[in-house]
């Protein structure tokens, strides 16, 4: 099989090395274009190019998919079956073309958490499970037929970031079992209503914006540590403090655990100044474990207030 891969961050990488160390055909590799990055505005390329640049892969980077130059490029190619790990919308001309099809591969159990955000979103929902997902792509996003699904647990106390870690290398194995089983033929790809129950309600997972990532202490500890989890280690989930001067400066936290307490005000920041920072919820205290000041870098919360100072007074916003 003739295989075009599609990908760009580091999530995409361990499904392309699978095929890779496998003897799989990679006639190429289609990632995003090249960006200026950090001070000195240097292009950058994307984790997915670097790989592929490593194993002597063709490289494609257009600017958009419809353009012509490119379609008669990717058939020129003469694809059998195209891969989709973490890539941007494809229009229909594309995903259409080769005659095995294109799948793509999605964090979540579909079709529960269709969108751009799937693993944040699960983590800042509570949920206890997960998974991932092989489809094939049709016009609506995240919407084709499953072809398999694998359940991945959630730890009461893990990260987005750590969940991500570990699906990805599970997502290399379903890709892996994916395409073997398109090579033996037999596929019987199922549509995702007949994985979804009459009383489930649909979750989605919309993609992140700032106003997503602010903290609210009047809900339950239980909601604001699953938020701060589910945007660790990015976008980072942040609260807003108002100084005795009536300025204000956003802590992002990474890290806390729950304390349950009895009945008192939200909003209460509580710390001995020296190794523990708490701040109430409706229902007990946050511990914040691992922060970040403005201007400042990521840090235990006992670093943090070795060079800090808060108020007791200090209002949470």
């Amino acid at each position: 099989m003739r295989i075009i891969y599609y990908g760009t961050p580091e999530f995409a990488v361990p499904s392309l090395n699978i095929l890779v160390e496998n003897g799989y055909d990679v006639v190429a590799v289609v990632t995003a274009p090249d960006k200026p990055a950090g001070r000195g505005q240097q292009l950058t390329f994307s984790t997915v190019k670097e790989y592929a640049l490593s194993k002597g892969l063709k490289v494609l980077q257009p600017e958009k998919l419809k353009s012509q130059a490119f379609l008669d490029e990717v058939k020129s190619l003469q694809p059998d079956l195209q891969i989709v790990v973490a890539f941007r919308m494809m229009p229909e001309v594309l995903w259409s073309m080769p005659p095995l099809g294109t799948f793509n591969l999605h964090g979540s159990l579909l079709p529960q958490y269709r969108g751009a955000a799937p693993i944040n979103r699960a983590v800042m929902n509570g949920e206890t499970k997960t998974g991932l997902s092989t489809f094939f792509l049709q016009q609506e996003i995240d919407t084709g037929s499953i072809i398999f699904r694998e359940e991945v647990p959630i730890g009461e106390n893990e990260s987005a970031g750590e969940l991500h870690d570990r699906m990805m290398q599970i997502g290399a194995g379903l890709v892996l079992k994916t395409v073997q089983q398109i090579e033996q033929g037999g596929i019987k790809a199922m549509p995702q209503e007949m994985f979804l129950k009459s009383t489930d309600e649909l979750k989605h997972a919309p993609k992140i914006f700032k106003e997503h990532c602010k903290l609210d202490f009047s809900k339950t500890i239980s909601e604001i540590h699953n938020h701060i989890r589910g945007l660790s280690p990015y976008p980072g989930a942040f609260v807003e403090m108002q100084k005795t001067d009536d300025s204000i400066f956003a802590m992002k936290i990474f890290k806390s655990t729950k304390e349950e307490a009895g009945v008192f005000l939200t909003h209460q920041l509580v710390t001995d100044g020296k190794s523990f920072l708490k701040i109430s919820g409706a229902d007990g205290f946050v511990n914040v474990l691992e922060a970040q000041l403005p201007g400042k870098k990521r840090m235990p919360i006992g670093d943090l207030l070795r060079g800090f100072h808060f108020e007791d007074d200090w209002k949470i916003i």
